[in-house]
């Protein structure tokens, strides 16, 4: 299991909503275009943003902890809502050959490539926790959970890594 599981590095957490000229705006400064289709995501280095809705982002960044500022200067006057959310919720790590297995034990979608490929994101339940899933590789993922429910998450994942599975 310790290869299968592990905690997304320390990141800057931020949920983005707006109207078109601060969108505009916030790509200028994130030096990319936020994804307009829906449950997609887009990166640039180690900055990342997960369409959540058609006006809501979840923008990670692992180097850049003054991200939040720059969106606001760069976003000015524009009508938007820019929220730090870095100390409500961890990110899970969950990969390797039996990772879409894993997650299928407690999440409702069909995460088979085909219908969930790389880069796909989306708001989801894992068991009875409300996580943000997205597929950062063939066999990986990565879980936005809150958290308050990361214990209850990694046990979870722990227990099932070890159930058989039935064919």
């Amino acid at each position: 299991m310790a290869d299968l599981m592990s905690n997304a590095p320390s990141m800057a957490r931020h949920v983005l909503r707006g109207r078109l000229e601060a969108l505009t705006a916030a790509e200028g400064a994130l030096g990319f275009a936020l994804p307009r289709e829906s449950c997609r995501s887009a990166s640039l280095n180690d900055t990342h943003a997960l369409w959540l809705g058609p006006d809501e982002w979840l923008l990670l960044s692992v180097v850049e902890a003054g991200l939040g500022a720059r969106l606001e200067a760069a976003m000015g006057d524009h009508p938007h809502s820019l929220v730090d959310v870095s100390d409500r919720q961890v990110g899970i790590v969950v990969s390797g050959p039996d990772a879409e297995a894993v997650l299928s034990v407690g999440c409702p979608l069909d995460l088979d490539q085909a219908t969930f490929p790389v880069g796909m994101c989306t708001r989801t339940v894992l068991s009875k926790a409300e996580i943000v899933l997205w597929r950062t590789g063939t066999d990986s993922f990565h879980l936005e959970v809150w958290r308050s429910f990361s214990a209850y998450l990694h046990q979870f994942l722990t227990a099932s890594a070890v159930v058989p599975a039935t064919d």
